[in-house]
């Protein structure tokens, strides 16, 4: 079993690393702009990285902070980096931030089609709260909304 670094976005030059596992991921990933923006709303936009023990990145997770709500916005791993539990440590990471920052509820959105991300969600509690019809392009598809309700 490998084990995994996760730990905050700590330089800005690491977008670089975030940018290209977006590329590799999503039909539309973020741009540039879209995470030097991010970083500048500090307080609200949360970035955790994980790394291998080489200190390579090979996953991340973005997150806004919302008073009492987290919005996973992002979580995404390198494809050869996949199935081997960097997005588990990653979301255990995150909701452990969410635990610290005194969250009520964490949601976010995943293609209908996502059955591995779908699975990974539903292990740690979310169920599904509603649909947003066409809410993904590059192919068109509906995105499940997940809730998950945090244990006080």
């Amino acid at each position: 079993m490998n084990s995994w670094i996760i730990e905050p976005l700590s330089i800005p030059d690491e977008i670089d690393a975030i940018l290209a596992i977006e590329q590799a991921s999503f039909t539309n990933p973020w741009t540039r702009e879209m995470y030097v923006a991010e970083l500048k709303n500090q307080g609200v936009s949360f970035f955790y990285l994980a790394r291998d023990k080489g200190r390579q990145i090979v996953g991340f997770c973005s997150f806004w902070r919302v008073v009492d709500e987290l919005h996973i916005n992002n979580l995404a791993v390198v494809p050869e980096y996949r199935r081997q539990g960097v997005a588990t440590a990653l979301l255990r990471r995150v909701l452990e931030e969410a635990a610290r920052f005194d969250i009520r509820r964490t949601m976010l959105e995943v293609r209908r089609s996502n059955t591995a991300a779908r699975q990974l969600y539903e292990r740690f509690g979310f169920v599904v709260a509603g649909t947003r019809s066409n809410y993904y392009t590059n192919p068109n598809e509906d995105a499940l909304v997940l809730w998950r309700e945090e244990r006080r």
